[in-house]
C-alpha cells in the first residue's frame, strides 16, 4: 500500500545555512558488505522481506537533488505501469522535508515512501558515504546542467539530509532473493529501474 505524503509549508527559517548543513560530514555508520545478486535481501522492521511480493527499492539522494527527482519520477511511473510490483522509495531527508518534496516532484503515486533520516537502512543495504569526486566532479556538475536543459529537472532547496550519501536500487523477488542491484558510481549514475523490473519478470497488468 502506498504511503500518501501530504504537503507541508516550508519553515520560515529555511535558508542557505540548511544548504550548508547538507555538506557537513555525516555521522559514522557501520556499513554492511555490498549486496550481491543472488543473495538474500536484508530484512528489517521498516522493510520486512520476503513479504510475498516482487519489490523494487530505491534509496534516494537528498530531497532537492535533481538526480533523486529523476529517479523518483521513474519509480512512480513504474509503480503505475506495474501495480502488482511493490515499489519503495527510501529518503534520508527528514519527514518534514520529504513531505514537502514529494508533491513538488509529482506525488508518490503507488510508491511507499519511507523516511530513514538516521540512515540505518542505507547502512544495512551497504550504502555508505561518497567522495567529493563522486558528488561534484566536473562531469557530475555538467550532468546537473544537462538534466535541467533536457528534462527540466533542476536543483531544489535542500533542507536536510547529506549530499555525501550514496544512493542505489535493488530488485527483490517474492522469496526475498536479490535479482538486480545498482549502486551509483557517481551522483549522476542513476539506476535504470526498468532493468530491475525485467530481472523480476514482472509483467504489465492486462489492458481492460
Amino acid at each position: 500500500m502506498a504511503t500518501h505524503v501530504q504537503s507541508a509549508e516550508r519553515p520560515a527559517d529555511s535558508s542557505w545555512k540548511q544548504e550548508l548543513n547538507t555538506l557537513k560530514t555525516p555521522a559514522h555508520k557501520d556499513i554492511a558488505s555490498p549486496i550481491e545478486v543472488g543473495s538474500r535481501a536484508p530484512s528489517s522492521a521498516k522493510i520486512p522481506l520476503p513479504d510475498g511480493r516482487s519489490t523494487l527499492i530505491v534509496f534516494l539522494r537528498h530531497c532537492g537533488c535533481p538526480f533523486a527527482e529523476k529517479t523518483f519520477k521513474a519509480l512512480t511511473a513504474i509503480s503505475a505501469t506495474y501495480p502488482s510490483l511493490h515499489c519503495i522509495a527510501v529518503s534520508h531527508s527528514t519527514k518534514e522535508a520529504t513531505e514537502r518534496w514529494i508533491p513538488q516532484v509529482g506525488g508518490a503515486w503507488n510508491v511507499e515512501v519511507l523516511v530513514d533520516d538516521d540512515r540505518d537502512l542505507y547502512a544495512q543495504w551497504g550504502l555508505g558515504v561518497s567522495s567529493i569526486w563522486h558528488m561534484a566532479s566536473p562531469w557530475v556538475l555538467y550532468s546537473v546542467y544537462r538534466l535541467g536543459q533536457t528534462e527540466g529537472i533542476w536543483n531544489k532547496p535542500a533542507e536536510s539530509g547529506t549530499r555525501w550519501q550514496i544512493s542505489g536500487a535493488f530488485a527483490i523477488d517474492r522469496s526475498g532473493i536479490v535479482r538486480w542491484a545498482h549502486v551509483d558510481k557517481a551522483a549522476d549514475d542513476t539506476a535504470r529501474l526498468n532493468d530491475g523490473v525485467i530481472a523480476l519478470g514482472v509483467e504489465k497488468d492486462a489492458e481492460p
